[in-house]
């Protein structure tokens, strides 16, 4: 709104120094005819001051009324009718000023000639209002639109992000639920780690980035959780260069992703697997690659939240607005995921 009255008042701005400009070059020009100064300037500024009310009046309702193609005819029927105005007020006001009759008979012969100028001033400058407030209109819309489309990126970020908690929840309420009977010494640890885990959510709920560090010591308890839960039969190998420790990335990006690598590595086997995430800087990237055993004989897809792999490729594109920054590859039965997120 501020900007639109800046803008609005640099058009009056313009404006006004034209109508200075063209009262100036009237009085010259009637005074380039012999008459005195007096007579140049009242013939001058009252014809500039009904030019301006006519100016004002073109403007103000194209501010609030933009014609469409079809109605450009009124704005020319409007803009004579206006000019025919501005002549009538000057025929019939400066004789009041006993001006003598030699300037009367001079602002007779003109008046066809006023006509024309004045029209020809309307007209331009009703075009200007019309191609000004246009483009004004169109920048508010694409202000409203961008506005629109940011609000809504931010909804479906939130729903996303909103998305993982009763996820992972869900799945390890099922796990503290099946070790109650047997180990509830592990179930109890395994609440308590929960615990922890979504407290630490709650905490990141308002950061969209994160630095490496903080999102792998989050990562840790979501892994502290799954050992509980698989034993022996999870290994993890985590590795971060020293230099991109404070690299940013989305928060609770990697655990869906690790969760995903669990889900594929050991669901389908009774063997040790080993779920490895490595990071670097790379030009400009923070590269992070997740690597897990893959059968495809045994692998399938199984239902579920469709959280996983989709939901971390949507959050990345509605953040940076590109497509290309997750990538997953299934070579001598390891599934590699590898995602890279531009460092701001």
């Amino acid at each position: 709104m501020a900007a639109s009255q800046l803008s609005t008042s640099k058009l009056f701005t313009a404006f006004a120094i034209c109508g200075v400009v063209w009262a100036a070059l009237q009085g010259y020009i009637i005074h380039s005819f012999g008459f005195v100064w007096l007579t140049s300037v009242i013939d001058a500024v009252l014809s500039a001051v009904l030019l301006a009310i006519a100016c004002w009046l073109i403007n103000n309702n194209l501010r609030y009324y933009q014609p469409d193609k079809e109605s450009y005819f009124y704005l020319f029927i409007w803009c004579a009718a206006l000019a025919i105005a501005c002549v009538a007020g000057c025929r019939y006001i400066l004789p009041l000023f006993n001006l003598g009759q030699v300037y009367f008979n001079f602002l007779q012969q003109s008046l066809e000639i006023r006509f024309f100028t004045t029209f020809l001033a309307l007209g331009w400058m009703a075009m200007i209002s019309a191609l000004w407030y246009t483009q004004l209109d169109h920048k508010r819309t694409e202000q409203r639109k961008t506005e629109a489309e940011k609000l809504a990126r931010d909804a479906e970020l939130y729903n996303l992000r909103q998305q993982l908690q009763p996820h992972f929840l869900f799945n390890s309420l099922n796990s503290i639920n099946a070790l109650i009977g047997f180990k509830p010494e592990l179930a109890r640890k395994m609440i308590h780690q929960l615990s922890d885990f979504l407290r630490g959510t709650l905490k990141k709920d308002e950061q969209l980035l994160v630095p490496l560090n903080d999102e792998l010591a989050h990562l840790n308890l979501y892994l502290e959780i799954e050992k509980v839960r698989f034993g022996h039969r999870l290994q993890t190998e985590i590795s971060c260069d020293k230099a991109c420790g404070e690299a940013m990335l989305p928060s609770l990006l990697l655990q869906p992703l690790v969760e995903n690598a669990i889900k594929f590595g050991l669901y389908d086997t009774t063997d040790a697997v080993t779920i490895s995430v490595r990071a670097e800087v790379e030009d400009q990237y923070l590269v992070i690659m997740i690597q897990n055993p893959y059968d495809p004989k045994t692998s399938r897809p199984r239902k579920g939240t469709g959280f996983g792999l989709s939901g971390v490729q949507r959050r990345l594109y509605l953040i940076f607005a590109r497509n290309d920054l997750m990538e997953t590859h299934a070579n001598d039965n390891i599934f590699t995921t590898i995602i890279k997120v531009p460092q701001l």
